[in-house]
């Protein structure tokens, strides 16, 4: 099942627009390996679910996987040939807003080849270019 919010004050959002790096929310940690992303964008409940699921596949039972973004924005849209006018569509799907810099997924309990080969799988799925990073000591 896709993340959702259990409740929202505005059923419907304006889409806004994604200005400047991430300040918060982009270094690791929880675990000790992450996927950070280099552009920003929208990351769909549904893409963070498949995201969540390659990675449980690869890992089997070893190590722990850590989300570290929701989607809180609820995306509507308007069915295809409809006339203008009407009014607002409705919401479709839930995303995450992703700026640069943000820590999408970490890592934790696994050696470095397999938190590279994990977040590679997890890589593909993206919508958005990311990079594999190491935990700071420190």
């Amino acid at each position: 099942m896709a993340l959702m919010p259990k409740r929202v004050k505005h059923r419907k959002s304006q889409r806004g627009r994604i200005r400047g790096d991430a300040t918060r929310g982009n270094r690791v940690v929880f675990g000790d390996f992450g996927l950070q992303a280099m552009q920003g964008g929208w990351l769909s409940a549904s893409t963070i679910e498949a995201g969540r699921i390659a990675a449980a596949q690869y890992l089997r039972n070893e190590g722990r996987l850590f989300i570290r973004v929701f989607p809180h924005k609820s995306i509507s849209s308007i069915p295809l040939e409809t006339r203008m006018g009407k009014g607002k569509g409705e919401p479709e799907y839930w995303a995450a807003v992703i700026k640069p810099g943000t820590v999408l997924y970490e890592i934790g309990g696994v050696s470095e080849e397999a938190a590279r080969i994990c977040m590679r799988r997890l890589a593909h799925k993206m919508p958005v270019a990311v990079r594999f990073l190491k935990r700071r000591s420190g």
